[in-house]
């Protein structure tokens, strides 16, 4: 038999042994008749003191999957990543945002970090298995505010990553690391992109996702307010668009090593299989079960809550009865004979 009781036993016992001592007081008090109605409710609170201990036994092992991998994304943070050209006319951060999910349930287990970009570069996440705290990232991500905007380089991110991925592997060198970059390619700044090529030696695996068209999309104003209604960028009177260069995603993917796809809404990710020396039901062994049984305890304390309902039912319906029944006077009932 396990127990997990919801608080410690000894707070238990202090909470419920005053009520015992009254009830037990109560039951010696009573005249037969009446004894079984307390005996009634000590057996209540020995049934619910019970329950709360939440018994049970051994029940049987299930195994779940461990990814022992660190996944590092990066994700561009300029003006551009809002260009209405996903998925019809919706922003290009909600493309990030449903395929970085996607990652999350593709690599179980896995420690993921957040590195994003726009003038600079910035470590939003460190590793972490927490995904939820990942996708809470993301979800309040924005692009930099458009006036502060000097133009940026999708190759900034090259010094913070190559750390991050150092860092990692200097703690765990048993695990392997992926890195997945999200982004349309377009060079703002005057200088040429920053190279990848320093962190290659630390990847194993991931993809640089490319997202946008060759039509390009306009880009809504970031004030910082998140307000949706600043209107559009513009240039030279015009809204300006953003359009996605293929040819700088592809020279960022020979650089770290891996392979390089265009994103649409219509399709899901390719991702690339976990190392398989990291990705092993045997990593993360067999998660023992326990049967609970406490539901057995509520089920007959119920039934013993429905016998006292029942009685009290009973009772106020009998008080009601006697209230209801005109007063007779016992000189009216005399003299009428």
């Amino acid at each position: 038999m396990i127990f997990q009781p919801v608080l410690h036993p000894l707070l238990l016992v202090l909470l419920c042994a005053p009520v015992a001592i009254g009830l037990v007081l109560a039951l010696v008090k009573r005249v037969p008749p009446h004894r079984w109605l307390w005996g009634l409710r000590l057996l209540m609170l020995v049934v619910l003191f019970a329950m709360l201990l939440r018994p049970g036994v051994p029940g049987g092992t299930s195994q779940t999957l461990a990814t022992d991998t660190d996944v590092v994304l990066v994700v561009d943070t300029t003006a551009s990543i809002v260009a209405e050209d996903w998925n019809g006319k919706e922003q290009r951060l909600e493309g990030v945002r449903e395929d970085v999910q996607k990652i999350v349930d593709r690599y179980p287990g896995a420690r993921f970090a957040l590195i994003t970009f726009d003038a600079n570069a910035q470590l939003r996440l460190p590793l972490t298995t927490d995904a939820t705290a990942l996708m809470s990232s993301l979800d309040v991500l924005r692009p930099e505010v458009t006036t502060q905007s000097r133009g940026s380089s999708i190759g900034v991110a090259n010094t913070l990553l190559a750390k991050t991925l150092q860092s990692a592997a200097k703690a765990a060198p048993d695990r392997s690391r992926m890195v997945f970059y999200f982004g349309d390619g377009e060079q703002t700044a005057s200088s040429s992109p920053e190279s990848f090529g320093s962190s290659a030696k630390y990847v194993d695996a991931g993809a640089v996702l490319g997202y946008g068209t060759t039509e390009g999309g306009p880009m809504r104003i970031t004030s910082g307010t998140g307000s949706s209604d600043d209107g559009y960028i513009e240039y030279q009177g015009q809204p300006a668009r953003s359009v996605i260069d293929e040819k700088n995603l592809g020279t960022i993917a020979k650089e770290l090593g891996v392979e390089y796809e265009h994103r649409a809404a219509d399709a899901a990710p390719k991702l690339p299989d976990a190392p398989a020396s990291t990705t092993d039901y045997a990593a993360s062994g067999e998660v023992g079960n326990v049967i609970e049984l406490y539901w057995i305890f509520a089920l007959v304390l119920l039934a013993l809550l429905c016998v006292e309902l029942s009685r009290a039912t009973m009772l106020v319906a009998r008080m009601r009865g006697l209230s209801a029944r005109p007063d007779v006077d016992p000189a009216a009932e005399g003299g009428g004979r």
